[in-house]
């Protein structure tokens, strides 16, 4: 678990390269309706969790450099023994310094008197716009109340900032403390992949071996990181299927791509493997290509390499593994300049992972590929999708789709492959699953 003495590190950190003068402000997630009078299970908003830990809605951080009377406040709502008798406890604002270490706090009842107090005689605002609407137009509003005050001496702000620009960095470089939970979450996801691999015969429907992972989170107190795709045979060629509900047909693929989220961080695997338990021929040929692009990719996953070198790295390996099966014809340097790959390999390599499976951070820099660096944490996951009738390919290969992903951490002196658990060779797999 992420404590409070890293929360409020960040937040020091944060407060140095905002400079004095200075005040940030970031609200809570709001509650969101399922249906009529139900809510979805509340998720905190991923920048207000990284820098307070407070994991309630209907509240507002502010932090203000340099303030004598606090620089972290937090407004939230009170403690009301009627409504946590219906809906759960809270913290309340004696909680909120007590447990969550704000200097002070309020009513979040109270923000439209106390907030444009706070704003006053601020040089600068660091607000992230357009994730929440009306939270964007109350902001508006207090800053237009202090401009029409001018002639009575308040001063309102000349100066918005993205917030966002400086807290992405800051979360795109794992602390020690991030990289055990990630590790706890991953290998819970790949407790949840072997699960899947062992308890997989013809005749189940998809839906039966998403129960089995969603056991294997639930029993230690974790959620999907995100709704989970348990593609068999065609489906697996759907890049974001989440029907779940196809029967497993003898002689398919599946395709599972499912990771855990343990205290807001997320894990990201994708495993695929025989519905019966054993490679044909073909699939064994393909799969063996896709683990060979995987490999080759995690390899340039090492401080110095740019972003897209373990993609490049990818398309280079399934290129050639293509052409030898006859899928692709012509010279690589050719076919990779035209990219002919994309027709069956048309996503990235990877992506940021940390508290949003796809998470926050810039891929370029300067219009340059960013440099990878140590703390940083990415997936790897090259894949093959060859959908039935696809036009010059044999038909042997149809309906067969392959992804293999791991979740990988850069280290000083390499990676780490946080998933490293879950079964991805043949041999491996067929091993397991008998």
């Amino acid at each position: 678990m992420i404590t409070q003495k890293e929360f409020s590190r960040r937040r020091r950190q944060l407060m140095r390269m905002m400079g004095r003068n200075s005040i940030a402000i970031l609200p809570a997630a709001p509650a969101q309706t399922r249906n009529r009078d139900v809510e979805h299970p509340f998720r905190q908003d991923s920048d207000f969790q990284y820098l307070t830990g407070f994991s309630e809605p209907d509240a507002i951080a502010v932090i203000i450099p340099g303030r004598s009377h606090g620089e972290y406040l937090l407004f939230c709502r009170e403690r009301d023994p009627v409504m946590e008798t219906w809906t759960g406890r809270r913290s309340g604002t004696r909680g909120a310094v007590d447990e969550f270490n704000a200097d002070d706090a309020f009513p979040v009842s109270d923000v439209d008197e106390i907030l444009p107090g706070l704003l006053e005689n601020c040089d600068r605002v660091f607000y992230t716009m357009g994730s929440y609407p009306e939270f964007d137009r109350r902001i508006m509003e207090w800053v237009k109340r202090l401009r029409a005050a001018s002639r009575s001496g308040s001063r309102a702000p000349d100066e918005f900032i993205a917030l966002d620009h400086l807290l992405h960095d800051m979360r795109l470089y794992k602390s020690r403390s991030e990289v055990r939970v990630m590790r706890s979450a991953a290998k819970t996801a790949c407790r949840g992949h072997r699960r899947a691999m062992q308890v997989c015969r013809p005749g189940m429907h998809e839906y039966e071996i998403e129960a089995e992972l969603l056991h294997e989170f639930r029993r230690v107190n974790m959620v999907p990181a995100y709704p989970g795709i348990v593609g068999g045979g065609e489906n697996g060629c759907i890049l974001h299927y989440t029907d779940n509900n196809a029967q497993l047909q003898d002689g398919d693929l599946l395709l599972i791509d499912a990771g855990a989220e343990y205290d807001c961080y997320a894990s990201d695997v994708t495993r695929t493997f025989p519905v019966n338990g054993k490679f044909s021929p073909a699939q064994k040929s393909l799969y063996e290509v896709v683990l060979a692009a995987q490999t080759a990719a995690i390899r340039q996953v090492k401080p110095g390499n740019h972003w897209n070198a373990p993609h490049l790295a990818a398309v280079r390996a399934l290129t050639r593994g293509l052409i030898k099966l006859g899928i692709l014809k012509g010279r690589p340097a050719a076919l990779i300049k035209n990219e002919a790959y994309r027709r069956f390999y048309m996503h990235r390599t990877g992506h940021w992972l940390g508290m949003d499976v796809h998470d926050v951070g810039d891929y370029k820099v300067g219009g340059e590929w960013r440099v990878l660096e140590p703390g940083m944490t990415l997936t790897v996951e090259p894949g093959v999708y060859i959908p039935a009738g696809s036009r010059g390919v044999a038909r042997k290969w149809w309906n067969i789709g392959i992804r293999i992903e791991d979740d990988v951490l850069v280290t000083k002196d390499g990676n780490e492959v946080l998933s490293d658990c879950a079964p991805k060779t043949v041999s491996d797999i067929e091993a397991w699953m008998q």
